[in-house]
């Protein structure tokens, strides 16, 4: 009688003992899909930490010249923008030593152009202190009228690569040089408004 009863109370404990494992693994599994989709966002989340530093850099850079145009309104045009799109930075042959430059627009335009390749901050030997492939272009968009009072208005827009692709920039500034995919390329533009000051209208 006790032989019999010690049985059929073993054999359910067995079964328990089977399902405990059984959920333990399923338990592992799931935490296993969990852990992988966390580290799927950690990786998104770099990125974007990455992207948006990026984007604050270019900022910097945008506003910097915005402000040495606009504090050089009566030799704007030395800022050769009146003749097309002046390009510097990343891919741009401009060797000279700001230094030497002639204070004003060629000094600004050298030192921005050094700013956008990076110039500020070096680590072994490499210019690291901007965004990657960082280029600046200067604009006219508007030209200013007398008669009217109207306003020359420039465009000053920084260009980068990205490190994930978003919908391409309709600014021509950066293009094509990013690789194949243009939609790598990342554009902040600001504009200058130069209003003619002893301008009365007619």
């Amino acid at each position: 009688m006790n032989m019999s009863f010690d049985r059929r109370a073993r054999v359910p404990m067995l079964h328990e003992r089977g399902f405990t494992l059984l959920e333990v693994l399923i338990t592992i599994v799931i935490l296993a899909f969990g852990l992988l989709g966390l580290v799927g966002l950690q990786t998104r989340m770099q990125l974007t930490e990455a992207e948006a530093f990026q984007r604050a850099q270019a900022t910097m850079l945008l506003a910097d010249m915005a402000s040495r145009i606009s504090a050089n309104r009566t030799v704007v045009s030395q800022y050769g923008a009146d003749a097309g799109i002046v390009t510097l930075g990343t891919g741009v042959d401009d060797t000279t030593n700001c230094a030497v430059a002639t204070a004003g627009p060629a000094r600004d335009m050298c030192e921005w152009s050094g700013a956008l390749k990076g110039a500020s901050e070096t680590k072994s030997g490499s210019n690291v202190g901007a965004m990657i492939g960082a280029r600046g272009c200067i604009e006219r968009v508007q030209a200013a009228d007398t008669p009217s009072c109207t306003p020359a208005i420039y465009r000053v827009t920084v260009a980068w690569q990205g490190l994930q692709p978003t919908v391409a920039s309709a600014l021509t500034c950066g293009v094509n040089t990013y690789g194949a995919n243009d939609a790598l390329r990342r554009v902040v533009p600001v504009e200058v408004v130069m209003p003619q000051l002893s301008c009365v209208p007619s």
